[in-house]
């Protein structure tokens, strides 16, 4: 076959993650609001979740896991050609990017550099564009990540929020490698229901003013499981694969009940589903590449592994992926 003919294909390359030192759990939020560990752990499968410091910013935990999964790719930072952040927590109102501070501190210039705003599906939004520019020609090496500082618009004194969030930072690189390819992304959203999980300014809106997040708890609830189940169920029918072909399924860390409400519609046994919501909580955007990481540190994530990815998000966004793990095993 003439090589001129072979499709290439984009294929995430490393995985990486960073999350804070500090651990704020049930039982130190029963000091802040009316609640319990026993009620959180009950609603939510969380234990506790990581805060980082005042002096940390959403670019300085990305910048971390950035450069764990450079190294794990076999790279230096000069062989990034564009840098593409998931976050609703920036480190500023909309400029300079995230993307551009975490460029800054890797010491790369005159590289591409943006942030999208997806809310807790960044991380697969960054997914579908890294592979069109991998697939394109346009980049050779995209470093993608997912960074959060939620604790910066959370108002603590708010128990139905402030339970369920965590700070962290999860990374990849996307390169052509036909081997082992990202094999599918789905993305979707509706504007509708922008008002029911949203990250909201007084209507005076003046620059000082505090961004807090907001939450209709219950109705998000029963979207995200209805969208989600279909999501997963139609990505998979659509590439004529069944959910007994999936080594893991990987979803975004927000709820454990939503994540066993999608693992039973798909009928997966427990050693195929990743699961560390118990340990960070909701980390948004950063949620899905910090269980990945969680999984490949733990040797449960070997290259060439079929996975399945899902998320949903304020938007409302959300959507799913299928790809094979194109790093080198951990060790």
């Amino acid at each position: 076959m003439n090589s001129q003919n072979i499709v290439k294909k984009a294929s995430l390359r490393s995985i990486a993650a960073y999350v804070p030192e500090k651990v704020l759990s049930n039982f130190d939020l029963e000091k802040i609001v009316d609640t319990s560990d026993e009620w959180i752990t009950r609603r939510t499968g969380i234990k506790e979740r990581r805060i980082a410091n005042d002096n940390e910013q959403t670019s300085d935990l990305g910048t971390k896991a950035a450069l764990k999964a450079i190294k794990r790719a076999n790279l230096n930072p000069d062989d990034i050609d564009a840098i593409l952040v998931a976050t609703l927590s920036p480190d500023y109102f909309a400029m300079p990017s995230t993307a551009c501070k975490i460029a800054s501190n890797l010491g790369l210039k005159n590289i591409t550099a943006f942030d999208i705003s997806a809310a807790c599906t960044g991380f697969i939004y960054l997914l579908e564009l890294a592979k069109a520019m991998v697939e394109s020609g346009s980049k050779k090496n995209v470093l993608i990540i997912g960074a959060e500082k939620t604790s910066s618009i959370i108002d603590y004194n708010d128990r139905s929020i402030c339970i369920l969030f965590g700070d962290g930072a999860g990374a990849g690189i996307i390169s052509l490698n036909s081997d082992n390819p990202i094999i599918d992304v789905h993305t979707a959203s509706n504007g509708d229901y922008g008002d029911l999980l949203m990250t909201k300014r007084s209507q005076k809106s003046s620059i000082s003013t505090p961004l807090c997040m907001s939450m209709k708890g219950n109705e998000v609830f029963k979207i995200a499981v209805n969208t989600l189940s279909n999501d997963v169920i139609e990505i998979l029918k659509k590439n004529n694969l069944k959910a007994s072909n999936i080594d893991l399924f990987i979803p975004h860390q927000a709820n454990l009940r939503i994540i066993k409400a999608v693992q039973e519609k798909l009928n997966l046994e427990d050693h195929k589903c990743v699961v560390c919501v118990q340990k960070y909580g909701n980390t948004s955007a950063a949620s899905i590449p910090m269980a990945m990481n969680d999984a490949y540190e733990e040797g449960r994530l070997k290259k060439g592994n079929l996975i399945l990815l899902d998320a949903f998000g304020g938007g409302f966004t959300w959507g799913s992926a299928l790809l094979k793990f194109g790093g080198e095993n951990f060790s």
